[in-house]
């Protein structure tokens, strides 16, 4: 399976985890190609830390296909020196990342003018690739809504409107610049902000969508049990909303599954950190997914088949999990970072 989105930390978030036990972990759990994301610390936003990230990745001597995404931010010299670096790592440097708001690591580009920019730069550079975005939009956030010991207000703090207007946004910067690349949502949490992208392919746009274990199968009343952890950005949703992003996904409407994996320490959650770990939960949705009967052929495509044909990856075998023994699987690999956020979801371990 492919893993188009995981936070692996190591470098300066070494006691979150390092590279090898995520590339470790990850095998164990059927995935043997990770897209790596760039708020690392140092981010990976200059030559020098992302060809010190493919060289300590190969160092794991682990059998992964691992690349990353170079992160962009509003110097117009830095885009493009990472936009060089897809050209000239175009097996390792997957892509570009904006985070069209702030989340984890402080990378957001918050303006709209900036964002703009950014697009405009791209397309005088003549870039055409995969542009990944964390899409919530920073004026739209309510911080006064969120009570740091109810993890359930995450949803509040961080409102399904801001999300959609973000994407919203991308959309029509991208377009009013000229934008011939692809665009990638990433961490879907709303079928609103499916429909805008839904919307822009019948435009003719390149663009594509992601969602999580964690969008799919937990909500926000899940978030409210704080031994759970379940804080991430963006947020869970309400009931209703998981149903409905699951029921589009189990229809098609959604590119691939990413698992936005993002450990921290149990210190880390205490203190409000945003991020879970994801591979536990990959499998428990494999789980759900031949439960709900999902055709193999789709399963295929959302595990890994569609983010080949996206990044032009070259065509292999998806091989999927057998359904005995995910629970079993899920459980071990929880095991391995100091929270599971999934944990209700098992029957028996």
């Amino acid at each position: 399976m492919i893993d188009a989105h995981v936070h692996l930390r190591d470098w300066g978030q070494s006691e979150k985890e390092t590279l090898l036990h995520g590339m470790s972990i990850a095998l164990y759990s059927g995935v043997d190609e990770l897209f790596d994301m760039p708020n690392t610390l140092p981010p990976l936003t200059d030559r020098a830390s992302v060809e010190k990230r493919i060289s300590d990745a190969k160092r794991c001597g682990l059998p992964m296909r691992y690349h990353l995404y170079a992160g962009v931010t509003d110097n117009p010299r830095q885009i493009e020196e990472v936009v060089a670096l897809t050209r000239e790592y175009p097996s390792e440097v997957i892509g570009l990342k904006m985070f069209a708001g702030h989340s984890t690591g402080n990378m957001g580009l918050t303006e709209g003018e900036t964002q703009k920019e950014v697009y405009r730069t791209l397309t005088r550079l003549g870039y055409e690739g995969v542009v990944a975005l964390h899409c919530e939009k920073e004026s739209l956030l309510r911080a006064d809504l969120e009570d740091p010991s109810d993890y359930s207000t995450h949803s509040l703090a961080r409102p399904v409107e801001a999300e959609v207007a973000s994407v919203r946004d991308q959309i029509m910067y991208s377009e009013e610049a000229g934008f011939a690349g692809h665009l990638h949502i990433c961490h879907l949490s709303s079928v609103s902000s499916l429909v805008l992208v839904e919307e822009a392919i019948q435009r003719g746009r390149r663009i594509s969508c992601a969602a999580t274990p964690h969008h799919l199968l937990l909500n926000s009343n899940d978030a409210s049990d704080h031994m759970l952890y379940a804080k991430m950005n963006p947020p869970l949703r309400s009931e209703s909303e998981r149903a409905s992003l699951f029921e589009a996904l189990l229809a098609g409407r959604i590119d691939w599954i990413e698992t936005d994996h993002a450990p921290h320490t149990l210190a880390d959650k205490e203190g409000g950190a945003s991020g879970i770990p994801g591979f536990s939960g990959l499998l428990l949705l494999v789980k759900s997914l031949y439960e709900a009967a999902c055709p193999r052929p789709l399963m295929q495509s959302l595990l890994g088949g569609r983010v080949q044909q996206v990044f032009s990856l070259g065509k292999r075998d998806i091989c999927i999990p057998p359904l005995i023994g995910l629970e079993q699987s899920s459980l071990i690999a929880a095991q391995a970072y100091p929270f599971d956020s999934f944990s209700k979801l098992r029957t028996h371990a």
